[in-house]
């Protein structure tokens, strides 16, 4: 299967998924996870999908009926997570038709798009597909995960900083000299030894000075 691997912003999604059981709910839960805002269309809706919107209501809307094309609207991503096959394909259809992008629960390789598993650490996102085996997807994110912590948040977070900071105040060129000496080969190895904090440090003394 080919792929494009993107990142999409999460605030500018309007998600709509249509099914109201497990699977649909984990589908809502990453979906404003990510910070998209989701409409659900279901004939039954779950009770693990009614608690995700009592607890986040503000961006998840839940309609309790049946599907119709006119449902998508002015959605740009699409979940078909019914357990009916026929609806499903619909979906999928519809979605086509309108231009917008489905992804197909029981029948992947119908829609335009499937969810990776997914590992956030404050700003770092890993995401891992492996052909279309999720549970192998998982295994091997948890295994970045376990490398991939909090000190990448941290120093993440401040790296998006120092940037936006030095080539407002000075320029890109003094960027690209910070990042030389932030981001080389030995990236990962300073991130968890301490050398990058320690460098990172310096260099935003260094903007605050100018």
């Amino acid at each position: 299967m080919s792929a494009i691997p993107v990142l999409l912003r999460g605030e500018r999604v309007r998600a709509l998924v249509v099914g109201g059981g497990a699977v649909a709910a984990r589908k809502v839960a990453a979906l404003l996870d990510g910070g998209a805002s989701v409409r659900v269309v279901a004939t039954e809706i779950s009770a693990s999908l009614r608690e995700i919107a009592e607890a986040r209501g503000d961006r998840l809307r839940l309609v309790e009926r049946a599907y119709s094309a006119a449902d998508i609207g002015d959605a740009n991503l699409v979940v078909a997570a019914t357990s009916l096959r026929q609806v499903n394909a619909a979906v999928a259809h519809d979605a086509d038709r309108l231009g917008r992008l489905a992804s197909v629960a029981d029948e992947p390789e119908e829609g335009a798009w499937t969810a990776m598993a997914t590992h956030r650490s404050g700003e770092l996102v890993v995401a891992v597909s492996a052909a279309g085996v999720p549970g192998a997807a998982r295994r091997v994110r948890d295994a970045l995960a376990s490398r991939f912590d909090g000190r990448y948040a941290d120093g993440l977070t401040r790296l998006a900083t120092l940037r936006r900071d030095t080539i407002a105040r000075r320029g890109s060129d003094d960027w690209r000299r910070a990042a030389d000496d932030l981001i080389g080969p030995s990236f990962c190895e300073d991130v968890e030894g301490g050398a990058f904090a320690e460098r990172l440090a310096r260099w935003e003394r260094e903007d605050a000075w100018h």
